[in-house]
């Protein structure tokens, strides 16, 4: 994404190079920190490509490689899907 076109876009993009954990997902350039904290991880069915692991006898959902919500791309998807939540 471009300077010009992350200013202009700047309500659905924020990318916070200074954060310790920045980059969160490895490999990924350019990460849109907006969603930091994935709105989509309490549904059982999103777009993003989790996976399913039990730990402590519980299934849990692992987003470590999902980059889904860090893609400046996805942010309409992403509030039209919270929009259609029930």
């Amino acid at each position: 994404m471009s300077d010009s076109s992350k200013a202009e876009n700047s309500y659905k993009y924020f990318e916070n190079r200074d954060c310790r954990y920045y980059p969160c997902h490895k490999g990924a350039e350019h990460i849109n920190c907006l969603f930091c904290y994935c709105p989509l991880y309490r549904m059982s069915e999103c777009p993003g490509n989790p996976v399913y692991k039990e730990i402590n006898g519980k299934m849990c959902k692992v987003c470590t490689n999902c980059t889904f919500p860090h893609r400046a791309e996805n942010y309409e998807r992403i509030m039209e899907i919270l929009k259609n939540a029930d």
